[in-house]
């Protein structure tokens, strides 16, 4: 069992990218299934599947390369909030990321969300990660 399995995912799809992996499997967990959704609604990922395999589920990620460049889509993606020291923030001081190019990904009393969708419902929450 790992102590942040967000962190986790979070590692494995940075290995994945700079390795040059098309595919990476990780362990699912709702948490993990939300940024899934999120990375590939703002246009980070190509596709994922959910995959039940007995009583573990897996979700698969198709990562997403730029054509000419050959550069992975996901320049950095970095961890904020950690077990030991949670980060949090009102919707007043959400960050920008990149000046509006990147997104924060930020838990909330509605579910998992991007800042820019937490700024519109006027909800504050702890920030995950930064993706850019």
């Amino acid at each position: 069992m790992f102590t942040d399995p967000i962190a986790d995912y979070l590692t494995r799809l940075r290995n994945a990218l700079s390795a040059g992996h098309r595919v990476v499997e990780i362990p699912s967990s709702n948490v993990k299934k939300e940024i899934t959704k999120i990375l590939f609604d703002q246009g980070y990922i190509l596709s994922y599947k959910f995959i039940k395999e007995g009583q573990f589920e897996t979700i698969k990620i198709a990562l997403k390369y730029d054509r000419d460049s050959k550069e992975s889509v996901i320049k950095e993606i970095q961890r904020i909030s950690k077990p030991g020291l949670r980060k949090y923030a009102s919707y007043k001081d959400m960050p920008r990321i990149l000046n509006g190019l990147g997104v924060a990904i930020v838990s909330t009393s509605k579910g998992v969300m991007t800042n820019k969708q937490a700024v519109n419902e006027k909800i504050g929450g702890e920030l995950l990660c930064y993706v850019y």
